[in-house]
């Protein structure tokens, strides 16, 4: 088991970055894949992206794809996603989690952070 706590979400113009940052604890978090999910209001938890346990593999929603990048450092138990040209339909609350494999569906994933909320304003 990996608890997760997210940070770095926040509000921001369209067109924008933001940086999300997830912690994670535990020594077994470099034997994990890690997803990023959003959830808008109203809507069902959304794909956004994977990474492998070593970096070497990553996926991405279509909707992202070219904006966003996620990325992990080992050494610090921290899986980074880095999202360039905002758009107000990214406004949700993000999610990292973990995962044996890296996937694309939510119930892959066995452990999750609380979340951390990106607002875009148009």
């Amino acid at each position: 088991q990996v608890q997760l706590v997210e940070s770095g979400g926040g509000l921001v113009q369209a067109g924008g970055s933001l940086r999300l940052s997830c912690a994670a604890s535990g020594r077994t978090f470099s034997s994990y894949a890690m997803g990023w999910f959003r959830q808008a209001p109203g809507k069902e938890r959304e794909f956004v992206s994977t990474i492998g346990w070593n970096g070497g593999t990553s996926y991405y929603a279509d909707s992202v794809k070219g904006r966003f990048t996620i990325s992990r450092d080992n050494a610090k138990n921290t899986v980074y996603l880095q999202m360039n040209s905002l758009k107000p339909e990214d406004t949700a609350v993000y999610y990292c989690a973990a995962s044996r494999v890296p996937a694309g569906n939510w119930e892959a994933y066995t452990d999750w952070g609380r979340g951390t909320q990106v607002t875009v304003s148009s």
